[in-house]
């Protein structure tokens, strides 16, 4: 251990980001993570697939490599440009797994106890869990830190996960930090969270998040699905007998009204307050067609552009070993002094 903390990171702004390669996406995907995405690619983000994060749950081996190639359809689909953003595969990095020992041996049992996530999807019986999905916070440090990412657009329910990376940074830095003051090895990662429908909600209760693994379909807008589909599933959404409200605060115990606001809000690029001004006092007879019209227009050319996108696997395996490389170019100097840093032989 260093008996001087370093000054804090010196190095450029880099945002990494990703999704895990398992089930279909769907709308929440779309406004809490692709359209945000697609809105920072000028800033040349690091965007990979979560194939090794997948596995922490049994995955069939014949559908994981197809679902890898389906998130990076929905990634190009929505609007992002491989030549801007380095998409890849988190498995055609070696370097994610290295570090993540590495960050296994700095991070404390009593941070990985704290998880929310790990007690609520492991429930009553979580001895039977895999030990990945125990630490995947961990390798998910390793997956931000590996890019130095200064920044990291997350969902509500990922912040937590966050704070641990912040955590391991930090006292890496502390142990094994550059002699002499030099500024810290590893930025303390920054969350970004901005605007409506950070945190989109089922259509059948607007309580629960929109999910992929909900039984039920019309809980969701998958990114494939077609006009009338997406048409119909706004139709039959959830919602209660009153009109909306005339101001933002009656949303407050309207789940499922305030769910479909906020969702009109992300798609439109406009605020609750103007979804409210536009359509309060009106019944849902206005505002569901309204938002099922929007929704249609958004939503179903990103669909349109996956199918096509999905019947090309040759193009999306060109696009994910290139941005493997990329990737890679970046990942591998950094493991490389992280275990110089350590001490290990030969680095």
């Amino acid at each position: 251990m260093t008996d001087q903390a370093p000054v804090p990171y010196a190095g450029p702004k880099r945002i990494l980001s990703g999704i895990q390669a398992s089930g279909a996406l769907h709308l929440g995907n779309y406004l809490g993570a692709l359209k945000r995405f697609v809105d920072i690619q000028d800033e040349e983000p690091f965007i990979f697939v979560a194939d090794m994060h997948a596995i922490t749950v049994w995955q069939d081996p014949a559908v994981l490599a197809q679902q890898t190639r389906e998130i990076a359809c929905a990634y190009i689909a929505a609007g992002l440009d491989p030549k801007k953003a380095t998409i890849f595969p988190q498995s055609a990095v070696p370097a994610h797994a290295e570090l993540a020992w590495i960050f296994n041996c700095v991070a404390r049992l009593g941070w990985l106890d704290r998880m929310t996530q790990f007690k609520e999807k492991s429930g009553k019986h979580k001895e039977r869990s895999s030990v990945g999905l125990y630490t995947y916070p961990v390798l998910q440090a390793a997956d931000i830190l590996l890019y130095k990412a200064t920044h990291v657009p997350v969902g509500e329910d990922q912040k937590q996960h966050l704070e641990l990376t912040r955590d391991i940074a930090q006292k890496f830095n502390n142990d094994f930090g550059a002699p002499g003051g030099q500024p810290a090895f590893f930025p303390v990662t920054e969350p970004v969270i901005e605007g409506p429908a950070t945190r989109v909600m089922s259509l059948r209760d607007g309580t629960a998040k929109m999910s992929k693994s909900d039984p039920s379909d019309a809980s969701r807008i998958n990114l494939m699905d077609d006009a009338d589909a997406i048409a119909a599933k706004i139709r039959k959404a959830k919602t209660d007998p009153e009109p909306l409200p005339e101001t933002i605060e009656g949303l407050a115990e309207r789940p499922e009204a305030r769910n479909l606001v906020d969702i009109y809000a992300a798609l439109s690029s406009s605020t609750r307050a103007e979804v409210i001004e536009e359509f309060g006092g009106k019944g849902f007879g206005t505002f569901k067609p309204a938002l099922a019209e929007l929704a249609v227009e958004v939503m179903s050319p990103i669909g349109a552009r996956m199918r096509e996108l999905t019947g090309d696997p040759a193009q999306i395996d060109a696009i994910l070993k290139d941005g493997a490389e990329r990737a890679r170019a970046v990942a591998d100097p950094v493991v490389a002094e992280t275990k110089k840093l350590v001490g290990f032989w030969g680095a």
